[in-house]
């Protein structure tokens, strides 16, 4: 029924497009109106904008990615948008809704924030052992879509969002340039104290339920096992392998994220004597986001 909605809403809005990117056009000479996909894209957009946007998320606090089905008024808002800033790195919402939102509204710039940024391979168990897609330890390997969560990524993908904005609006060049330097300057702080403080962890291995930390790893020499297996709870021979592992490697803390089950993660904490601590990959408080987990992985992986 949800999806029969939706299909209904898009066929009227494409009928009506004409009008309302009209309406659309006359409204930008207030603000420009950016819909993102999530909320760290939000907050770069907002720290670059600042007073010329008006932005809208799709997949809200505590939804899931994978599985999120835009709402009838969401999509009003992308066909009134100005600009799309999406991921771009292969997020499931984006590969199923990408080439639908961007059929609500032709004269809608859409800004792929993944532009310049290398994809790296993403770790994550899996049920069979193939030598051909398989390491040793029987890991499946793909492109990792989680590329925000790097603060070296972050400075590409705020330039990418600067360069849009100008494409839209070049009167205002000079201001979006000088916020997006001064936003790339805290990343760039952020990036250099994140190396100082996790240089000094004896601990480089941490458990993770969803494997969204590939790149912040890979920034700072940490290694992620994760305890999903192809978006699913693990069998409990996986559990009992993951136990053994987290034993091996002295690992005290299982980390969780709020949009995923947290049983699995509980399961093991309890086994080695440990507990659960949640990093959330999809805050909107980008550069404080990021300082708890720096926290938090200073904490646990002593």
């Amino acid at each position: 029924m949800r999806r029969l909605m939706v299909l209904l809403v898009v066929t009227a809005l494409l009928i009506n497009g004409k009008t309302i990117n009209a309406q659309s056009t006359q409204d930008s000479k207030k603000k420009i109106g950016v819909v993102v996909t999530i909320l760290p894209l939000a907050d770069f957009v907002e720290n670059i904008g600042k007073d010329k946007v008006d932005v809208s998320v799709v997949i809200p606090p505590g939804g899931n990615p994978h599985t999120y089905e835009p709402t009838p008024s969401q999509l009003k808002q992308v066909s009134q948008a100005q600009m799309y800033v999406k991921v771009g790195s292969g997020v499931e919402f984006e590969l199923a809704w990408m080439d639908k939102l961007a059929s609500l509204n032709k004269n809608m710039l859409i800004c792929d924030s993944s532009e310049g940024i290398r994809l790296i391979e993403m770790t994550e168990r899996h049920h069979k052992k193939n030598k051909e897609h398989h390491n040793e330890d029987g890991y499946h390997h793909g492109k990792d879509p989680h590329i925000w969560l790097s603060p070296v990524n972050a400075k590409v993908i705020v330039a990418n969002i600067k360069n849009a904005l100008i494409e839209i609006d070049p009167g205002n060049k000079e201001f979006y340039t000088h916020n997006a330097q001064e936003f790339i300057l805290r990343l760039d702080n952020l990036n250099k104290e994140f190396g100082d403080n996790l240089s000094a962890l004896k601990n480089r291995t941490f458990i993770v339920f969803h494997p969204a930390w590939g790149y912040f790893a890979s920034d700072y020499g940490l290694k992620q096992i994760p305890i999903e297996v192809e978006g699913k709870e693990p069998t409990v021979k996986e559990l009992i392998k993951l136990i053994k592992k987290a034993k091996k490697c002295n690992i005290r803390v299982v980390f969780a994220s709020p949009q995923f089950s947290k049983k699995s993660a509980e399961v093991i904490a309890k086994e080695i004597n440990g507990k659960v601590v949640f990093m959330d990959p999809l805050a909107k408080n980008y550069i404080e986001n990021l300082h708890k987990v720096v926290d938090a992985f200073t904490q646990s992986l002593k």
